[in-house]
């Protein structure tokens, strides 16, 4: 089913409504509650908690407003490529994904891909990296971009083949005649584009690269359910997270390891302002909190064993029909561990962040 806003843009309910009422994930929190009556006389020491929230945002930002992204993917005479694009990476590993999806298409080793960001010498034009923009709109520009370069390179294959475009099959790096077994390599085809000798110059230019701009026609909906599972110290307030599930729909994943790094981090940060950032000032204005020896930052002992899972419905108006992913980590978590705080508490409320003497002085009902 889909859902058209009176301003025209589509929410794309489908299988990822599921996601977003908790059908995935509750499963999982009811295995959670099963190991509490294994665990003796520590679960009456202590109060646990159960907390479900949904992670969803309308991504792909720029969609009919011209916010578009550039990208250039130029191929050298030995069948190398550089892709240029105005996205940038700051840890997210875009780099990565884009040399997979041009490693993909062109059927080349993905050591033969060289991806240039954030360089405004080679980039033509570029609106950065934000809103999980990224991989929908600037890898999409770059699956453009690689189609206009797998067309021209089909023209030259045909005429070195003395066949057709028509009957020129492109698959895993190789363009061959239908029907027979005539065949070029993608290398081969890039060096007579350069070199040319046995080439269409009446025809066509020499060299390969092309360039594309994607505007994105509608937003993307990634949505999801974070469940999480705390123990609180009546003693001293003390919060820890014993169990955390996220499963969220980001449409197609290029990179799943990429994927769960990225929500890796969201929970960690949304964790963390739960639980443990705050900005202090004193009486006269004055951040007391201004470095990491008092600003309490999330570590690595904070975390539990995160467990990550997706579900796939595709996006369907964008050539990779991926949706995004860079911030769901962060919507879904902070409100799970606060749910699963307040359940284990049995109040309404708890002030953010949820440090101990916080979270003792509701359970002393100040």
């Amino acid at each position: 089913m889909h859902y058209v806003r009176h301003w025209g843009l589509r929410r794309e309910s489908e299988e990822s409504d599921k996601n977003l009422s908790g059908m995935t994930v509750l499963p999982i929190g009811k295995r959670l509650r099963k190991p509490l009556a294994k665990n003796g006389d520590r679960i009456f020491l202590l109060h646990r908690g159960c907390g479900l929230a949904p992670s969803q945002v309308a991504l792909s930002l720029g969609a009919g407003v011209g916010l578009f992204e550039s990208a250039e993917v130029r191929v050298d005479v030995t069948g190398s490529v550089s892709v240029m694009t105005g996205c940038h990476s700051h840890g997210q590993g875009h780099e990565t994904t884009f040399a997979q999806i041009v490693s993909d298409k062109l059927g080349i080793p993905f050591d033969n891909v060289d991806v240039v960001h954030g360089d405004t010498g080679r980039s033509d034009y570029g609106l950065g990296t934000y809103g999980s923009r990224s991989l929908v709109v600037g890898g999409s520009a770059i699956v453009k971009a690689t189609d206009k370069v797998i067309a021209k390179s089909r023209k030259i294959a045909a005429h070195m083949l003395e066949s057709t475009e028509e009957n020129v099959d492109f698959e895993e790096g190789t363009f061959s005649v239908t029907d027979s077994n005539q065949s070029i390599t993608f290398p081969e085809v890039a060096f007579s584009a350069y070199v040319p000798g046995n080439y269409p110059l009446d025809e066509l230019e020499p060299g390969l690269s092309e360039k594309a701009f994607y505007d994105p026609e509608n937003f993307t909906y990634p949505a999801g359910a974070h469940i999480c599972e705390v123990e609180v110290d009546p003693e001293t307030g003390t919060v820890e997270i014993v169990n955390f599930v996220a499963v969220d729909d980001f449409g197609e994943i290029i990179n799943p390891m990429i994927v769960a790094g990225q929500v890796h981090g969201g929970l960690a940060q949304g964790i963390g302002q739960a639980l443990l950032e705050h900005g202090i000032y004193d009486e006269s204005g004055q951040l007391v909190t201004g470095s990491y020896m008092d600003y309490t930052m999330p570590r690595a002992d904070d975390m539990p064993n995160f467990v990550v899972d997706t579900t796939v419905t595709p996006c369907t108006h964008n050539p990779l029909g991926s949706k995004g992913c860079g911030e769901a980590g962060a919507i879904g978590s902070t409100a799970a561990v606060m749910n699963a705080l307040t359940d284990a508490l049995g109040v309404v409320d708890v002030p953010m962040p949820a440090s101990p003497e916080t979270v003792w002085r509701a359970m002393e009902g100040e």
